[in-house]
């Protein structure tokens, strides 16, 4: 069941992001309010979730930890660098 878990997050992470939110309160302990979670989900849904693992998990955000961190930040802005570029050309 977790590989399947870590399938559909790196699959569609927007998906998942709303599953665990609606269905956990997984998103809710990782941030108070509903603000950062939206923009999350609009800009940087694999961060979000990256994030909330961390948090969940008590897992500090310094070290080899941190570079999982912006590896899925790189990771969510190329992917909307990608959708620019590909619009750019037409």
């Amino acid at each position: 069941m977790p590989c399947l878990l870590v399938f559909l997050i790196l699959l569609s992470p927007r998906i998942a992001l709303v599953l665990l939110f609606f269905f956990t309160n997984y998103i809710a302990r990782a941030y108070h309010g509903i603000i950062i979670p939206i923009l999350g989900f609009l800009f940087l849904p694999l961060t979000t979730l990256v994030y909330a693992w961390m948090v969940n998990n008590a897992v500090p955000t310094t070290g080899l930890n941190l570079v999982w961190l912006l590896l899925a930040v790189l990771i969510d802005l190329g992917s909307l660098g990608g959708g620019y570029r590909s619009r750019r050309r037409n």
